[in-house]
């Protein structure tokens, strides 16, 4: 039997391997463009991602160095001004004084030192003046010219340059403390106007020299009339003393209510701080302690306790918290003193009369013993029903309670038709009072 050992016909296998084959071959392209494109995306995501760490690494570090430098310059200016005292050569900085900050006053722009500079002619219409000027001016600053001394500084009587006479106030340099008062002064007084405010003229900071030029005021303070040394001077009358109560009741509404965006607490409101022009007017100054504005929730500062025996309210003296209510005590005393011609506190009196409100207080509402406490000077000058309102207005003004005493406002209105009454007096309104804004030179 014969075997056939041709082999069957093969199994188009190429067909089916080309087709194989040709379809790897037809999509090859494809997988390689799909390996190529997903590295370069990766490789873009990474290079964004450490570009964008670097980016803020360098502006964290920008942060940190310009904080640095920040508390760099700060710490610069701390330092030169707490050495202001004690370095005679340097400008002395000036600004708009934060009261509620620090009693260092910080910042700005006052002429002096041995530096060339010129002063400038005016600060906020304020005129500048050299130490040199204000020697020419009060005659070296000799002892006939001096009109008073007081804890701040001694006053001299000057002629400027203009021929206006002047008070010429040269402050002790005796730490911050005196120099804050210059430049509270300054800085407020520069910015206020009122007719019962007395004027800054200018001021000085020649070097380590502190002066203030204030308009002249000829009959000197209240406490020398009302307290005089010798018996030389003729007393004051009724209706002088109602128009000092006035006067002085309106330069505290002021600075209470009408004077600048907050209040301005005096802080040392007394008789000797109340100046008398020509016509007995009276105006209020030396603002060396006045502060400005107060907590927004009760009302009052709480602040080192400053001011003068006898005129203190008891809440300030014995807490250190310090409001409106404070000047208003204080304006309570003042009047005690023009109705009795007491002084506050006077030891050489009997026991139970050394200090005067003390005394006043339990008579101001009987009306026989408020005859009785009347300066024995004005008898016969004064009706019974004004010394009775005059009597009511004091009594509450000292109120131990901050919150019976009445606000300045009021006193003002119920002093107005005592005044009047005088037929000598016309009553300005509100209007009077004006507020100079800040101003460069």
């Amino acid at each position: 039997m014969e075997v056939n050992n041709t082999q069957p016909p093969a199994r188009p296998l190429d067909t089916a391997n080309n087709y194989t084959q040709g379809h790897h071959h037809t999509h090859s392209p494809t997988n390689s463009q799909h390996h190529g494109i997903f590295p370069s995306i990766s490789t873009l995501i990474i290079i964004i991602a450490i570009t964008s760490v670097v980016l803020l690494f360098v502006i964290f570090l920008i942060i940190i160095m310009l904080r640095r430098l920040k508390s760099a310059k700060n710490n610069s200016t701390a330092k030169e001004h707490n050495s202001i005292n004690n370095t005679s050569s340097r400008f002395i900085a000036h600004t708009t004084v934060n009261f509620n900050s620090s009693p260092d006053v910080k910042g700005g722009c006052l002429y002096g030192g041995h530096m060339v500079r010129t002063p400038p002619p005016r600060f906020r219409g304020v005129q500048v003046f050299t130490y040199k000027e204000l020697e020419v001016a009060t005659d070296k600053f000799s002892e006939p010219n001096i009109i008073g001394n007081g804890g701040y500084g001694v006053v001299y009587r000057g002629v400027l340059r203009d021929g206006t006479v002047a008070a010429i106030k040269m402050l002790h340099r005796e730490g911050k403390q005196g120099e804050r008062a210059f430049r509270i002064e300054v800085d407020l007084l520069s910015r206020l106007r009122c007719p019962y405010l007395v004027e800054l003229l200018g001021y000085c900071a020649d070097q380590h020299h502190r002066l203030l030029i204030f308009e002249f005021m000829p009959n000197g303070t209240l406490q020398h009339h009302l307290h005089p040394s010798n018996n030389q001077l003729k007393p004051l009358d009724w209706a002088t003393r109602l128009r000092i109560a006035l006067d002085c009741a309106r330069a505290l509404e002021f600075l209470h209510e009408h004077s600048i965006s907050t209040p301005v607490i005096h802080r040392d409101f007394k008789c000797t701080n109340i100046l008398l022009d020509q016509n007995f007017r009276a105006k209020v100054s030396d603002f060396g302690l006045a502060k400005m504005g107060s907590d927004k929730i009760n009302g009052q500062i709480l602040t080192r306790v400053l001011g003068t025996t006898g005129y203190l309210a008891p809440e300030y003296a014995s807490t250190g918290k310090l409001t409106t209510k404070s000047d208003v005590y204080s304006y309570g005393v003042v009047l005690l003193e023009l109705l009795t011609g007491r002084v506050p506190v006077d030891t050489k009196r009997p026991p139970g009369e050394h200090v005067l409100v003390s005394w006043a207080l339990p008579r101001l509402s009987n009306r026989e013993k408020v005859v009785e406490m009347v300066d024995p000077a004005l008898q016969g000058q004064y009706s019974k029903k004004d010394l009775i309102q005059i009597a009511a207005i004091a009594a509450m003004c000292v109120q131990p309670e901050a919150d019976y005493r009445p606000l300045m406002t009021d006193v003002v209105q119920s002093l107005i038709p005592l005044v009047k009454n005088l037929h000598s007096i016309s009553s300005p309104s509100s209007s009077r009072f004006l507020n100079r804004s800040p101003r460069s030179s």
